[in-house]
């Protein structure tokens, strides 16, 4: 059974910098993503990056994130810089495991960005 652990979230300032961290285990793991959900609004895909190391952003936001991954450790990072206000969200790792058609989602991690 697959395990995902997100971390590295929290309270940070307009301008602040986060890395959030989701390591998975108890699988094979093909392409691993982020995705945020704001208050009040619909869950957005930020990126991907699959096990070769290609990376996919969403049109928007774009630009201050920065995906990463370590397939030794079966972990992806997401990284966001200056961040503002309307990138408090909810933030969610997703997994694709090879052996399955859907994939998992971790439990989230909560951003705050204060302005």
């Amino acid at each position: 059974q697959v395990h995902i652990v997100e971390s590295g979230g929290g309270l940070v300032q307009t301008g602040g910098s986060l890395r959030l961290s989701c390591a998975a285990s108890g699988g094979s793991f093909g392409t691993m993503a982020w995705y945020r959900q704001a208050p009040g609004k619909q869950r957005e895909f930020i990126a991907s990056v699959n096990s070769g190391g290609s990376t996919m952003y969403a049109d928007s936001p774009k630009g201050r994130f920065r995906i990463s991954r370590d397939n030794a450790k079966d972990t992806v990072y997401l990284e966001i810089n200056n961040l503002k206000p309307e990138d408090t969200a909810v933030y969610y790792c997703n997994v694709k495991q090879w052996s399955k058609s859907t994939p998992d989602w971790g439990q989230g991690i909560q951003v705050t960005v204060s302005s």
